[in-house]
């Protein structure tokens, strides 16, 4: 592997882990490029919104100096946490934080990537580079094999590339397993002026109507917008078997009918009221052990590195991932041993929280909800 004093970086993948790394390694001077399958920054949605954590994603914030922005865009006020009865929409639990002094405060996915967009240098981010596989010399360094051209040698390449992240086949055969849970995304616009009574409902926050591992989740999005989630416990090949065209909103919407019977009829609205657009989202992790050999040149970061159920704690460990290892790379002559102290105690603190979140899923999801965050989020309220 290459020792020279200004090291060849590559990051593949242009989300929140990706570009928070790229904006902390250009701070310190480290020349670095970002390769995006997106063919541009609006290519595609980027999903819902997000609360960052004061002990992880507002830290990796603060260490690419952006908190300030960040605190200015937030949606303080959109941290209420609602769980209704599935059959009767009726309040179970309002988990409120005060809007001074929550401290997850809420952005949509769009507005974190435009944010650490604009800290980087031009011409940071490639578009349209879809990466196919790493290929590594004999001296430690790495080319990149794209659909139609080969880049490259670089002496670090830091996968960011998601799920199913292509890096990562470089280090490991494992691959993320379906947890037996389908969300299916629906969108409202202008929920406030459209529908007034489905943006009450909802609120200032997210709301849950779980009932035997199925039912609706809900969350306000900035500008009014509501993303609505049906929640199914489903084969992973369910919609294949039950011959539904997914690009047919119209039909996914009849078939929940009948997927989700007995729901409250003010719950069933935020479907039928919803755009026709939808996006089957089968849920995946990876196993909760899940580590790598190291590979000099060669790590990853993000849900590449330990893709976990969605319980708000995925972006925040990926932007801190980012944070850690931008940081704490030196690109001495031993760089490669700060590479592999980075990965040990990422992978110690990812399999502690992918465990954590597992939990938390099956708390959300289990044949048993919503008992068991009803009583996780009432004994919260008696710690307080």
């Amino acid at each position: 592997m290459s020792t020279q004093a200004i090291p060849e970086v590559a990051i593949i993948g242009a989300g929140p882990a990706g570009l928070t790394a790229a904006r902390i390694l250009q701070m310190h001077g480290i020349a670095v490029r970002v390769f995006e399958a997106d063919v541009s920054t609006d290519a595609r949605d980027q999903g819902g919104t997000l609360d960052l954590h004061a002990d992880s994603g507002q830290v990796a914030l603060d260490r690419a100096g952006l908190l300030g922005v960040f605190r200015l865009q937030a949606r303080h006020e959109d941290q209420e946490l609602k769980v209704l009865d599935y059959k009767t929409a009726n309040l179970l639990i309002d988990d409120r934080p005060d809007k001074q002094t929550g401290g997850r405060p809420e952005i949509d996915r769009k507005a974190l990537r435009d944010l650490l967009l604009s800290s980087l240098e031009t011409g940071t981010v490639t578009w349209a580079t879809k990466l196919k596989d790493v290929i590594s010399d004999s001296g430690g360094r790495h080319l990149l094999r794209f659909a139609d051209q080969t880049i490259g040698p670089f002496d670090l390449v830091i996968g960011a590339d998601g799920a199913w992240s292509k890096v990562r086949l470089a280090l490991s055969s494992v691959k993320p397993a379906y947890t037996g849970i389908t969300f299916i995304e629906f969108w409202i616009d202008d929920a406030d002026q459209r529908h007034p009574d489905l943006a009450r409902l909802v609120g200032h926050g997210t709301i849950m109507a779980i009932h035997e591992s199925k039912g609706i989740v809900a969350q306000r999005n900035a500008h009014g917008h509501l993303r609505v989630y049906a929640v199914l416990h489903a084969a992973e090949d369910w919609l294949a078997a039950s011959q539904i065209d997914a690009s047919e909103p119209h039909l996914l919407k009849r078939s929940l009918k009948t997927l989700l019977p007995e729901l409250a009829p003010s719950l069933a609205a935020l479907i039928d009221e919803s755009r026709d657009v939808a996006f089957v989202r089968p849920i995946v992790a990876l196993p909760t052990d899940f580590r790598w050999t190291h590979k000099p040149g060669l790590t990853l970061i993000g849900d590449a590195a330990h893709v976990m159920p969605p319980v708000g704690l995925g972006v925040n460990l990926a932007m801190f991932d980012a944070a850690e290892l931008a940081t704490k790379l030196k690109f001495g002559e031993e760089w490669d041993q700060d590479l592999q102290a980075f990965e040990t105690a990422m992978q110690d603190r990812a399999n502690a929280h992918a465990r954590e979140a597992q939990e938390g899923f099956l708390e959300m999801y289990g044949r048993d909800a919503p008992r068991a965050i009803l009583e996780h989020l009432q004994q919260r309220r008696n710690d307080q």
